[in-house]
């Protein structure tokens, strides 16, 4: 089998051929003899794959059907003909989710005219949801190189592959401590707002980062999800999460810091908008780096958390001076 034809992380790089295979018109008796004369030859044998004489797929059943059927009993008349496959330029990490997301041990491969080609196994699948797991921890903190090279890499190696990132989040950090500087007069005024700024930034982020996650895992099972309608959908959610945690937060400053009913105004208004914003950019950025080419999860990284952060201290400190200077 040819498999180094495609991408290292595709389908067909990671699928195996030596599988039960058999034709609609044979019966269980035939499979059963079939297993027991090819037993040593099979590399796995959750399923018997049923196809034609072109070698197209037809269905699938499991092998625990061929010693609960009859003997004589058709293939044709227990295979399910409803098959979950991919082709083999399918990423590796939509197949292991698609195995998840339906139960399946393994997922067959089969080319544009649904001609069997092999099938990705469950200890491949396992191994795959193992290595997508770390790189996509790896992702979210900075870390765009290999595992391996991680993992062997020399000193000067292991600083380069981090310090941009952390020099990108300094530069942030600058930023963030400007802002905060800029709105200096409201801070010394009602300096309580001051203690609520790391709440607001981990807000942000939180729901930020689910968003993001959640959105991702939607893109990898579905190519065509559709933008607009999952937008509208996350809008409404981030809208509902927005206005619970901004009122808790009001009436918790309220009641329990002693704050003045106007602060804990200022504070929900500030918290149900970050929290919108968050949801946002969550959607926004992985959408765009799809759009660019780009694997979506970077937009989990320093990178998304860097823009939160600045804009959730922008619209808390612009929500202060407004309302100050309304009221």
């Amino acid at each position: 089998m040819d498999n180094k034809k495609y991408p290292n992380e595709s389908a067909g790089r990671k699928m195996i051929e030596a599988v039960p295979l058999c034709y609609a018109e044979e019966r269980i008796l035939d499979i059963k003899n079939m297993l027991f004369e090819k037993m040593k030859e099979l590399e796995t044998i959750n399923y018997v794959y049923v196809i034609n004489k072109e070698n197209k797929l037809l269905g699938v059943f499991s092998v625990k059907e061929v010693f609960r059927m009859p003997e004589q009993t058709k293939v044709r008349e227990i295979m399910e003909q409803d098959i979950i496959k991919v082709r083999p330029y399918t990423d590796q990490e939509r197949v292991a989710i698609l195995a998840l997301k339906n139960n399946l041990k393994s997922i067959p491969v089969v080319d544009k005219n649904d001609k069997f080609l092999g099938v990705v196994p469950s200890d491949i699948i396992l191994d795959v949801l193992h290595s997508e797991n770390i790189e996509d921890f790896l992702k979210m903190v900075g870390i765009r190189s290999p595992l391996q090279k991680i993992l062997k890499g020399s000193t000067l190696y292991l600083t380069k592959v981090r310090l941009p990132w952390l020099i990108l989040g300094l530069l942030g950090g600058i930023s963030a401590a400007w802002i905060i500087a800029f709105f200096e007069e409201p801070l010394k005024t009602h300096f309580i707002l001051a203690a609520f700024i790391p709440l607001i930034l981990y807000i942000a982020s939180a729901v930020g980062t689910q968003t993001e996650t959640l959105f991702i895992r939607n893109l990898i099972l579905d190519s065509r999800l559709g933008i607009k309608k999952y937008l509208f959908r996350e809008i409404k959610a981030g809208f509902l999460m927005a206005l619970i945690l901004g009122g808790l937060l009001s009436l918790i400053s309220v009641f329990w810091f002693s704050s003045s009913y106007f602060i804990g105004v200022v504070l929900g208004v500030s918290l149900f908008l970050t929290t919108l914003m968050a949801v946002l950019i969550g959607i926004f950025i992985p959408w765009l780096l799809g759009k660019l080419k780009k694997d979506p999860a970077i937009g989990t990284g320093p990178f998304a958390t860097l823009v939160r952060d600045i804009l959730s201290l922008v619209i808390y400190f612009a929500v202060v001076s407004l309302l100050f200077n309304l009221f």
